[in-house]
């Protein structure tokens, strides 16, 4: 199987630094000794944020598998996707 040039996806990016941000915010509560309900809801958070990047990340292949007719490709996204 051939490598497939991948090309970055600025709403992709943009998600993923919004995500660092708020891990290291995390941190930072977590040093600051926050109460753990508020960052426990800053965990679902960063993983609500995370499972939306997977989708977009693998639909975004999806979408080239389709077009280029990668019929083996497609099916592995595919059942990938489907896990989020």
């Amino acid at each position: 199987m051939q490598k497939r040039q991948f090309t970055p996806d600025a709403r992709v990016k943009k998600q993923l630094r919004r995500i660092k941000g708020q891990v290291e915010g995390i941190e930072r509560m977590y040093d600051e000794e926050r109460p753990c309900l508020e960052i426990a809801q800053q965990l679902a958070a960063v993983r609500s944020s995370l499972s939306r990047v997977a989708r977009d990340v693998l639909t975004d292949e999806l979408s080239r598998c389709s077009r280029e007719r990668d019929c083996q490709r497609l099916d592995i996204v595919l059942k990938e996707l489907l896990r989020y």
